[in-house]
């Protein structure tokens, strides 16, 4: 697209930069435009290198670009990592202790007299950013009023110095065409998959930091209360998992988040849920593996791991999400059906998706989950049903209600008898038919474009391909399973006959493989992507050029 305008601001961790990246998106938002913000960052408190991209556009942006109009580099790091990122018509400003071309102007030596010199230095990047495009200094002011509540008149002291620092040729330096503004939010997906959650009736959340789930659980912490929610950090993901399952067991509505570790140990409360058949959310943000890997970073490595989540043999639920609007809305549906057909589900996304900030709109409803409640009788809790779904019963109650998991008959004791056993893996696999025929009725699958090669992708990377054709002005159509277990495979059967590219970020190529294992559709391209780092617009734009 060619109206796209990105900004980028480069520091050490410390040094405000995420901050400053969500200052200039919610400057864009107020302008009528929309943004994409994208934080980079290592798994360090101070130090190290971060940078905060922020791409913005009259039309939607899907994702951020590396290449950008307006560069402020806050240390010699920065500029060095960043000068070749800037554009042939673009500004360079850095700080007057940084060696390079450019704009310098002295961030650090005023933030030195402001008292916190790291903290405040993010906010020279906004000043510069409000003179390039020739605001005013009262509207700069009301930027810096809104978007730094704290120490305000400390911030606005040290923004005006910055402001009127640079020279007379950096004033107006862009004129960014305004849009009308829209009833819009900036939203990270984390923050939409709580939100979604809460609109569901969620009732519970558990979880244990672990970036980059870990911005759910402050979300939820801080929203709880009013959405009534009861938010707790257990001792570690073990006793995550099993919180949950027992406060599904007490009729509570429950989520639980985490990453790839973690979730390795959620795995066998994963496995509890599924033989005592609790209706669970889980969610897993995906970074690189195995192990540590590269904590703050993107992967779609957990694809498997996602999909056979826990042992033996039961019905699953995964799905993932291609947008922040879709992480609302599917967050919603997966609790409702984990409690429709009592088992557990994932809401699997990586860390571009849960951590990128982005202007949309959270329209629709969202799924309400209803149960199969027990009405009259005597209770049985594992009752022999035709869709082998077995009635709900809550404690308090007059009724024996028993949650097994070790094998059981239909009152839920303990079992090792041959034929229950049978009986009761023909129950779950009626309930895992259940599932894959009510799914057919559902939305499982999202298009974009009609004509032109066949293009497979999901999660979020769905977002850096569809930005990627809107950059080179690709005609493709663009199929992303949202289910991924099970897979759609009666939709998906219209593609068998041909050889689609697929994009993921999978050194393995894991989607490609599932597609050939689930869906026969084999693949005639694989452009993958592995080093932690989403893909960026204009290379993956010439990627697909290359094979289309």
């Amino acid at each position: 697209m060619s109206d796209v305008f990105t900004f980028l601001v480069g520091g050490k961790a410390g040094q405000g930069v995420r901050s400053a990246g969500t200052a200039a998106a919610s400057l864009f938002m107020c302008m009528g435009r929309h943004a994409f913000q994208m934080d980079d960052y290592p798994s360090l408190i101070r130090g190290g290198h971060n940078f905060s991209v922020v791409s913005s556009s009259l039309e939607p942006v899907y994702s951020h670009y590396l290449e950008a109009q307006l560069v402020v580099a806050l240390d010699q790091r920065s500029y060095d990592t960043h000068a070749p990122h800037l554009a042939g018509s673009g500004l360079m400003i850095r700080d007057s202790d940084v060696d390079g071309e450019g704009i310098a102007i002295p961030i650090m030596e005023e933030a030195q007299r402001s008292g916190n010199p790291q903290l405040i230095s993010g906010v020279a990047s906004i000043a510069a950013l409000g003179a390039a495009l020739g605001m005013p200094l009262s509207e700069m002011d009301e930027v810096i009023r809104k978007q730094y509540a704290r120490r305000v008149e400390d911030n606005l002291a040290y923004a005006r110095s910055m402001f009127q620092a640079l020279p007379d040729r950096v004033h107006g330096r862009f004129d960014l065409e305004q849009g009308t503004p829209r009833p819009q939010s900036l939203l990270t997906g984390n923050q939409a998959i709580a939100l979604g959650a809460i609109a569901a009736g969620l009732n519970c959340y558990f979880a244990y930091p672990m970036t980059p789930s870990t911005s759910i659980l402050h979300f939820m912490a801080r929203y709880g209360p009013e959405a009534h929610l009861a938010v707790m950090q257990p001792e570690n993901e073990i006793a995550v998992a099993n919180m949950a399952v027992g406060a599904a067991f007490a009729g509570a509505r429950v989520m639980v988040a985490s990453s790839g570790g973690g979730t390795a140990l959620i795995e066998e409360a994963f496995s509890l849920a599924g033989m005592t058949e609790a209706p669970l959310l889980f969610v897993v943000s995906s970074r690189p593996g195995p192990s540590n890997g590269v904590p703050t970073y993107t992967e779609q490595g957990d694809l498997y791991f996602a999909l056979h989540q826990g042992h033996g043999e039961f019905p699953r639920l995964v799905a993932s999400p291609g947008s922040v609007a879709e992480a609302f809305r599917l967050t919603g549906e997966l609790l409702a059906l984990a409690w429709r057909f009592q088992t557990p589900a994932v809401l699997l996304t990586e860390k571009h998706l849960s951590e990128s900030r982005v202007t949309t709109s959270l329209d629709g409803e969202v799924a309400w989950p209803q149960e199969k409640a027990h009405r009259r009788g005597p209770y049985r809790r594992y009752r022999i049903t035709d869709d082998g779904i077995s009635p709900l019963l809550f404690p308090p109650s007059r009724e024996v209600i028993k949650w097994n998991s070790y094998e059981h008959d239909e009152r839920g004791i303990t079992t090792e008898e041959a034929e229950t056993i049978s009986l009761m893996h023909k129950k779950r696999q009626r309930k895992e038919e259940s599932l894959s025929k009510y799914l057919r009725g559902m939305h499982t699958m999202n298009t974009f474009g009609r004509t032109g090669p066949v293009v497979f992708t999901y999660g979020s990377t769905t977002l850096s391909v569809r930005e990627a054709l809107c950059h080179a002005g690709l005609e493709a159509q663009v199929v992303q399973p949202i289910y991924l277990r099970p897979l759609p495979t009666w939709e998906l059967e219209a593609y068998a006959d041909q050889q689609p590219v697929v994009v993921e970020q999978s050194a393995a190529g894991s989607f490609a493989r599932l597609l050939q294992e689930r869906a026969d559709i084999s693949p005639g391209h694989v452009i993958r992507r592995y080093d932690g780092r989403p893909f960026d617009p204009r290379d993956l734009a010439h990627r697909l050029q290359e094979v289309l």
